[in-house]
């Protein structure tokens, strides 16, 4: 399964799910947004989230998402994303305050 980003310069790749386990093939992304979705991850409780870039030239990455069945990795992957959201509005707002 093929999701392509609005800006089309990132293609995510399901490469196996299961009840408990996802595993994304990213392309078009490297450390700086594959480490900012981990930690995110990695705070979400029953989560655990690790990736890999597969060749810093290529800018492949894959993210690894395990969960203990309390809820899917894709919905911990949609939590994790949706928090990431929230806090760049929250910054973004106060940055706007303080120009």
């Amino acid at each position: 399964m093929l999701i392509v980003s609005a800006t089309q310069k990132t293609a995510i790749y399901v490469e196996k799910y299961t009840q408990n386990f996802l595993e994304l093939k990213i392309e078009g992304e490297g450390h700086t947004l594959l480490n900012l979705i981990v930690d995110e991850l990695n705070s979400i409780p029953n989560v655990e989230a690790a990736y890999r870039v597969e060749h810093p030239l290529l800018k492949t990455a894959r993210l690894m998402i395990r969960t203990s069945g309390s809820k899917s990795p894709l919905d911990a992957f949609r939590e994790a994303t949706e928090n990431i959201k929230n806090k760049l509005e929250e910054l973004k707002k106060q940055v706007a305050q303080h120009k």
